[in-house]
């Protein structure tokens, strides 16, 4: 299940990837470029820091996706989905399914717990950020919008229910949902965190 976790999340940040391109006005190989890197970004940074083999390497499926997803988006995306929506849409199921991916995975190398839900914000949040900076956008992560801490919120619900010993699929679950459901609360309803104490109104 979490190998289909993990493509499923490849693919969906891949879409947003392609949908920032086509908006930006890039060409194909531009737009190729930049969903790969955001559909690969968190969990090759993940890997690097747990020293363990990065996920994409010894498995083409994970690139092949990407860019299979990607060139789709990028002929027809454009043409048929409406602007703004799907990206967010796109974003936030990504975030949710890398989030306990990188939680999951960091957990199961026998980490701390503090580690393994910094290891999922870090995958869940990493790819998109990547994606912005290259685009010439601020990051969604330092914007004012409940992003990271939602990720925080799904990752600590999982590695809690882990440690529970509540069961991996219902832990993997409830994480994902979690993180979806308060990243689309937030997108629904303006949710912000409160400003920086001393910031401009």
């Amino acid at each position: 299940m979490l190998y289909v976790f993990d493509l499923v999340g490849v693919a969906v940040f891949a879409v947003s990837g392609a949908l920032v391109a086509a908006r930006k006005g890039m060409d194909l190989f531009g737009g190729m470029v930049l969903a790969v890197v955001t559909a690969i970004g968190g969990g090759t940074i993940r890997d690097l820091l747990l020293d363990a083999p990065v996920f994409w390497i010894g498995d083409p499926t994970y690139v092949i996706v990407a860019g299979g997803v990607a060139l789709i988006t990028e002929i027809f995306g454009p043409r048929i989905l409406p602007r703004g929506k799907p990206l967010l849409f796109a974003d936030a199921c990504g975030l949710a399914l890398f989030t306990v991916m990188g939680a999951a995975k960091a957990n199961a190398t026998g980490t701390p717990a503090i580690t393994a839900v910094v290891m999922g914000v870090l995958t869940g949040v990493a790819g998109g950020a990547i994606r912005d900076v290259l685009a010439g956008d601020i990051p969604l992560v330092l914007r004012k919008e409940i992003y990271a801490t939602a990720s925080i919120f799904g990752a600590t619900v999982y590695i809690l229910m882990r440690h529970l010993e509540l069961g991996a699929q219902l832990a993997a679950w409830t994480g994902l949902f979690a993180t979806l459901l308060l990243r689309l609360a937030a997108i629904r309803w303006h949710l912000q965190l409160p400003r920086f104490l001393g910031g401009p109104e």
